[in-house]
């Protein structure tokens, strides 16, 4: 299997998107509070299956730079100072092909265990 590879990639700050146009001519824009909760890191996915850690409050984090990693991946660095995912092409073409199925699965997991995706406000 060919992995499909970002031609461009552009960090949209203000409205806190990542554009992807891949190989392939796919285009795909992906929220960065949908990369912060499906970041790679064993901090979210854990070592093994059943292993995950959802992440709840996220719907204002953005990204605050954008780090490559050899010639396979980058470093996302989220302002919640989330840095340690590794997110190789494969797997951003994998987020950006599956982005209706896994948003609504994270939204599901979210209601299910009684969160929200806004951050908690200290009174």
């Amino acid at each position: 299997m060919t992995t499909s590879i970002p031609t461009e990639i552009n960090l949209h700050q203000k409205s806190r998107f990542l554009e992807l146009t891949f190989d392939t001519g796919e285009h795909f824009e992906l929220s960065c509070e949908y990369l912060r909760v499906y970041s790679p890191s064993a901090e979210v996915q854990g070592h093994g299956p059943g292993e995950e850690t959802l992440q709840v409050g996220k719907a204002d984090v953005n990204i605050e730079k954008i780090e490559p990693v050899g010639i396979y991946a980058i470093q996302l660095c989220f302002d919640d100072g989330h840095d340690t995912g590794l997110y190789s092409w494969e797997w951003l073409y994998f987020l950006a092909k599956n982005k209706e199925k896994l948003w609504q699965e994270y939204l599901d997991k979210l209601e299910k265990a009684g969160q929200k995706r806004a951050p908690s406000r200290a009174s």
